[in-house]
């Protein structure tokens, strides 16, 4: 149980420069042990608009943006009025008092002006500063915390902007001690450090730490932060990194790399994932290992490029023509992300098919602090059944298939696991066509056998073998939370951690006895498990950001089973607790069976 749970909102134009005091809060929270949940509103503009950073700090779990802002940081009289309303009684704002208007708050807030320019010095970049040092003094926060991190901030500037940002700082520090009321807690140093992370850096760590030699991209949002990530270390691990004119080009240079036995990756979102699919085919019919990130933004087409969704599931389930093997996976947080990728990699070296990852912008543009206790930066390695011109296999010990060079080289030979000899190009004895033509075991295009329907068939059941022991390597969904509930929520990616809290406000807020299942393995799919455990739900409902209920089509296809309720969500934002909460009681009170929770943060 968590003894402090706060969130702090920072909000104004593009390029006023808002995440730069969400980083020092980041930084300094997390170096204090803390669990941290960033979510960044924004509109797709390089300046003006509105910007709403919120930045939720626990020494519990940090799953969500959370329900209320505890301090408001307006830079602009936009923000202002947009956010005051919502403010709950006990909270502060922190604004310019020689700028900003705040208006009537609501009982029990407290306004919070301060004489910006007075404490500044006249200084227009340094007012950000003062906020920081107001909110971190009403927290308990000592100064000198601070002032380590200004200096981290900002030394490549060189010593006088550090000394002027620290003396700033300290006005600001002292100017709130002595006009504003502190909190009731003071924000714990737990004497542990913990790693901030987005979901892109986490694609893109578990990339490098799963051996990912290549990597290529076409810059798209939300996830050019991989694309940036892997660009800016390339040389210090040995990653080649291509910036490729569109995305097909994108996905025919990682399935190139992949051929030749490198581990390559890319990461793109909805609209160029689409114009990549058709190369995503060819990786299943050459049987040609890749991984491709997917992170979901609003859609169809361009849509809206800076808000999240979970709209893109059935273009994925059906991305490339055709029936071929592939496996799909929707991680459920940053730790998670890192995780998985080297898994994955595994897991389609072995099958010798692509793997395909959906996150979305929440997840993957937003900030969680990590224990770095969890994360395994030397993951176990399996490349499966490689001939290696050396004839040593995979590396993890001789593989089966390792001097295996008759006269006739069956790449695509017909076993019964349906993994066939996968010789890297330049291993002698080795020779094969690789086509995106149907083809016989050695390769022949069948086509020139008048489409031998005999052999096509024979192919596609050995490919489809494969997908017959993939979920013995795949841990099943668990349920989270009593067995014996009124209400089963249904939820896949990231939703977890939202529909998490929500469960536990339920019981301790309202008396409802609720329990979680989320969905992480979308392909191949764990029927019977699912059906064992929904099949027992006195109450399903299923929590999903579309308006179609994409997901729960696709559970229903899988399982035969139809949601009691559905609680969903498209207007751009995530969930956030209490809207699942309201949402479980309307339902159960038999008002609705459907709701769409109206987000009150408009951004």
């Amino acid at each position: 149980m968590a003894t402090v749970d706060f969130a702090i909102g920072i909000g104004g134009a593009a390029g006023q420069g808002i995440a730069t005091p969400g980083n020092i809060l980041a930084r300094i929270f997390a170096r204090r042990g803390l669990n941290l949940n960033a979510y960044n509103a924004y509109q797709s503009i390089i300046r003006g608009g509105h910007t709403f950073l919120t930045v939720r700090v626990s020494d519990g779990p940090a799953r969500n943006m959370g329900d209320s802002l505890d301090v408001m940081v307006p830079l602009n009289q936009d923000t202002m009025d947009r956010h005051l309303h919502v403010m709950p009684a006990g909270s502060r704002v922190v604004f310019d008092g020689d700028k900003l208007k705040p208006g009537e708050a609501p009982e029990g807030v407290q306004l919070c002006p301060m004489p910006m320019k007075e404490l500044t010095g006249g200084n227009k970049l340094a007012g950000n500063t003062v906020a920081v040092a107001a909110v971190l003094q009403m927290l308990g926060v000592e100064c000198e915390v601070l002032e380590t991190a200004l200096t981290q901030q900002f030394q490549r500037k060189g010593d006088a902007v550090v000394a002027e940002n620290i003396a700033i700082a300290r006005a600001g520090y002292d100017y709130s001690s002595q006009n504003f009321e502190v909190f009731p807690f003071k924000v714990p140093d737990l004497g542990r450090g913990m790693v901030v992370l987005t979901g892109n850096d986490a694609a893109a760590l578990g990339g490098a730490a799963a051996g990912v030699k290549f990597y290529a991209a076409y810059p798209m949002s939300p996830a050019t932060g991989v694309l940036m990530w892997m660009a800016q270390h390339a040389r210090q691990l040995g990653i080649m990194v291509r910036q490729v004119e569109d995305e097909i080009g994108v996905m025919n240079m990682v399935i190139g790399a992949a051929h030749t036995g490198c581990r390559a990756m890319c990461a793109t979102s909805g609209g160029g994932f689409a114009l990549m699919s058709e190369a995503i085919g060819m990786s299943g019919m050459i049987e040609t290992p890749m991984v491709c990130i997917n992170v979901q933004r609003g859609g169809p087409a361009t849509g809206i490029p800076t808000k999240t969704e979970q709209g893109d599931l059935w273009q994925i389930l059906g991305a490339g023509q055709g029936d071929y093997p592939k496996i799909i996976v929707a991680p459920s947080s940053q730790l998670d992300i890192f995780n998985t990728i080297p898994e994955l990699f595994n897991l389609t070296d072995k099958y010798q098919c692509p793997g395909l990852m959906l996150t979305d912008l929440l997840i993957s543009e937003g900030t969680a602090s990590i224990d770095p206790a969890e994360m395994n930066f030397q993951p176990a390695i399996d490349r499966g059944d490689i001939i290696m011109p050396e004839g040593n296999g995979s590396g993890n010990g001789d593989s089966p298939f390792s001097g295996y060079c008759d006269d006739a080289y069956w790449r695509y030979k017909n076993t019964e696991s349906g993994i066939s000899p996968r010789a890297l190009p330049g291993t002698p004895g080795h020779i094969y066509v690789a086509a995106t033509d149907e083809h016989d075991e050695d390769g022949t295009l069948i086509s020139d056998e008048f489409t031998n329907p005999h052999k096509r068939r024979m192919m596609v059941e050995k490919r489809g073998r494969k997908m017959e022991t993939v979920l013995e390597q795949l841990a099943p969904p668990e349920l989270f939370g009593p067995e014996e509930a009124e209400v089963t929520l249904v939820g896949w990616g990231s939703t977890k951690g939202v529909i998490e809290e929500a469960v536990e406000k339920l019981a301790v807020e309202e008396g409802i006895v609720a329990n979680h299942l989320n969905l992480k393995w979308i392909v191949p799919f764990h029927t019977t498990t699912v059906i064992d455990i929904l099949s027992a739900a006195k109450r399903m409902i299923i929590v999903e950001n579309t308006f179609s209920g994409q997901f729960a089509r696709f559970l229903r296809s899988e399982t035969g089973l139809s949601a009691h309720g559905h609680i969903r969500k498209y207007d751009g934002e995530p969930f956030m607790p209490h809207h699942l909460v309201e949402a479980v009681k309307k339902q159960l009170a038999g008002e609705e069976n459907l709701s769409v929770p109206v987000h009150e943060m408009v951004v």
